[in-house]
């Protein structure tokens, strides 16, 4: 009996042709609308380069609108996030926020817990330095990014990794350093709450 042979891979799309969100549009009307108001481009430009963003399907698309404008996620334009615990403690997330290059956590008596479930990151890194210190920080990571914890101090504390190593094509890997202090660290997954939340509530895009 002669097998089936087997069907052919889809091809991978390339990033280009992804299609285009609501949000991405929204992201390069508002970069559009700085560089105008920078003087990078005239209001003629503006007007037809708006247009166009608004009706672009594709990612390709709209990047041609801003190719020779600074880049809306550079990292190096960015300024660090830095989320003090203090007394009283800080989060990030799980909301919509925008994700700089790096980020610095320091738990201090509070602690610090910083969620990038329902973020959209087109970096390919990004830092995170995380002093775990008197009541630690936790990082939450959706399932298809990956960490990298090899360059963590784990401290007193320790480090606690419960990510999986299966990142998708396009989605950020999280450079993790810094030091568990007394408290720890710890980097994951969401959990059981949370992928409920995120299951009736799912980010939209």
């Amino acid at each position: 009996m002669t097998g089936q042979p087997p069907e052919p891979s889809p091809r991978p799309v390339p990033s280009g042709e992804l299609r285009a969100s609501h949000d991405d549009r929204e992201a390069v009307v508002e970069q559009l609308r700085d560089a105008a108001a920078e003087g990078r481009i005239d209001f003629d430009e503006l007007d037809s380069r708006l247009e166009q963003a608004l009706t672009s399907k594709t990612h390709a698309e709209l990047a041609v609108l801003t190719a020779d404008l600074p880049g809306l996620n550079s990292s190096e334009s960015q300024a660090p996030l830095v989320l003090e615990g203090g007394m009283f403690g800080a989060s990030r997330g799980p909301g919509r926020w925008e994700v700089p290059g790096h980020v610095i956590t320091r738990g201090g008596v509070g602690g610090v817990k910083l969620d990038f479930t329902r973020v959209e990151c087109r970096l390919t890194e990004v830092a995170v330095e995380a002093y775990g210190e008197t009541s630690g920080v936790t990082i939450v990571i959706p399932d298809a990014w990956a960490a990298d914890t090899s360059g963590m101090d784990p401290g007193i504390g320790g480090l606690t990794d419960k990510t999986t190593p299966d990142r998708l094509p396009g989605t950020p890997l999280i450079r993790l350093t810094g030091s568990g202090g007394m408290a720890g660290v710890v980097i994951r997954h969401p959990n059981r709450r949370e992928r409920r939340k995120l299951h009736s509530n799912p980010p939209q895009g």
